[in-house]
């Protein structure tokens, strides 16, 4: 049995079954599993490469087979899908491989019969791979992009309304690329400079970011749990355009600050370095094993001034009124600037539950900003691109709370400024993940 595959339909198995996250699953899944630096690295495609491409791919394999997906058993489906994906996106496997090893392991986890079932499949998808030409013509347009980009046709509906076709299109293929590892160098400890030699020493391919003065990318890398510098507490992953965030609160040593939506705590971490761990943060969340995360990371990063609450947003304002130096609300959102770290965000999310979010939003924008002095910093963001959850909210904010004026948010960036009030990072223009920051003052 090829253990890399086996590996991945556990992998898919605990996303489409149990719930799970990709990136979660897969993290468990590597550690239990005790395969090659290659097998990791395929299982890991596998994965997330299936997870991705979500409908595409069920649309592909509903092409070859009379049954309705649902009526097949869902761990055959699954390794149906495997299949589909080495035959159709990874043109270094062999296509004869590719079969044989999903036959294999159709054989242990369902019976003959459904090994000859996938077997049937997978060499009539061989032999006649133009059945998954994709939907052509006047008015198939949205059904083609979004076939062939793997997203959400409704998704992709929005975003040619909003964008046009050329900017939906790149919007897509950036989504589909391979995330680049992102790292924060942990200032309290170590220079950028030094953490970048310790990284090529450990044989990881890495350069400064060109965004963020502590950002490092790693385009090549062993194992995370192998990594000494991260044991040690030398860096924090966190994505480039979140680590614009702390720049833009752009606390001070000493001061008191409330990071209001913390966990897991990248930019309270970020905070509190900025702050050369002097002063005052409490990082409050309404999940109490994410705010352990929190506790976990500034251990790790030998971080003392941030304490944990478990609280709602919402009441943040009654708690602690007048006396935050510096309020952060990373407000729950969409998510749909970071899809290209999320293989299967873009199939979670739903119109119907995207709805409710400004309501959401606004509601802790109202409960939490009691707790700024005056003169002091509100900092709103997401990790979204839609204008409804982001300069919408903002505005309709400051019609409500006149006590509060908006800073030309994009002069506190820390390396590529911008002359905007509210900064709004769009994957498809900037080659970064999608984030919105708002930085506002209490003036009254």
């Amino acid at each position: 049995m090829d253990s890399a595959r086996e590996a991945a339909l556990k992998g898919l198995r605990a996303v489409h079954q149990d719930g799970a996250y990709a990136n979660v699953a897969m993290a468990q899944i590597l550690r239990r599993e005790k395969l090659s630096d290659a097998d990791r690295r395929l299982a890991t495609e596998l994965v997330y490469g299936v997870v991705k491409a979500g409908d595409t791919m069920d649309w592909m394999v509903s092409r070859y087979v009379t049954r309705p997906l649902e009526k097949i058993s869902p761990v055959i489906l699954e390794i149906l899908r495997l299949g589909f994906y080495q035959l159709f996106f990874l043109d270094k496997i062999p296509a004869a491989a590719a079969c044989n090893e999903a036959v294999n392991l159709a054989k242990k986890y369902g019976h003959r019969g459904t090994a000859g079932f996938v077997n049937a499949v997978l060499r009539t998808a061989i032999r006649e791979p133009e059945r998954v030409k994709f939907p052509e013509g006047k008015g198939q347009e949205t059904k083609h992009l979004a076939l062939a980009a793997q997203h959400p046709e409704w998704l992709v509906r929005q975003w040619v309304k909003t964008f046009g076709w050329e900017e939906t299109r790149a919007l897509c293929a950036f989504n589909n690329e391979p995330a680049v590892l992102s790292l924060r160098t942990n200032t309290l400890k170590i220079q950028r400079e030094d953490l970048l030699e310790r990284l090529r020493t450990a044989h990881a391919e890495a350069e400064p970011s060109l965004w963020a003065p502590e950002g490092i990318l790693c385009r090549a890398h062993g194992a995370m749990d192998d990594m000494a510098a991260l044991r040690e507490g030398f860096f924090q992953v966190q994505d480039e355009s979140s680590m614009q965030v702390a720049h833009v609160v752009a606390p001070l040593p000493g001061e008191f600050i409330i990071d209001a939506c913390s966990a897991p705590g990248g930019k309270a971490t970020h905070l509190a370095a900025l702050m050369k761990n002097q002063g005052r943060i409490v990082a409050a969340d309404i999940y109490p094993a994410k705010l352990a995360r929190v506790k976990e990371n500034a251990v790790r990063l030998g971080i003392n001034i941030i304490e944990t609450l478990c609280c709602d947003a919402r009441e943040i304002g009654v708690r602690y009124a007048g006396q935050a130096d510096r309020l952060l609300l990373d407000v729950p959102c969409s998510g749909l600037g970071v899809l290209r770290r999320r293989a299967d965000a873009r199939w979670r999310r739903t119109q119907q539950e995207m709805a409710p979010l400004p309501a959401l939003q606004q509601a802790i924008l109202s409960g939490a900003v009691p707790a700024v002095k005056t003169g002091g910093i509100l900092v709103y963001s997401t990790c979204t691109i839609r204008v409804q959850e982001n300069e919408a909210v903002v505005m309709a904010f400051l019609d409500e709370h006149p006590e509060f004026s908006l800073e030309m948010t994009g002069h506190f960036l820390p390396l590529q400024k911008r002359e905007e009030a509210m900064v709004q990072f769009y994957p498809q223009r900037d080659k970064i993940d999608g984030f919105f920051i708002a930085r506002l003052r209490k003036t009254g």
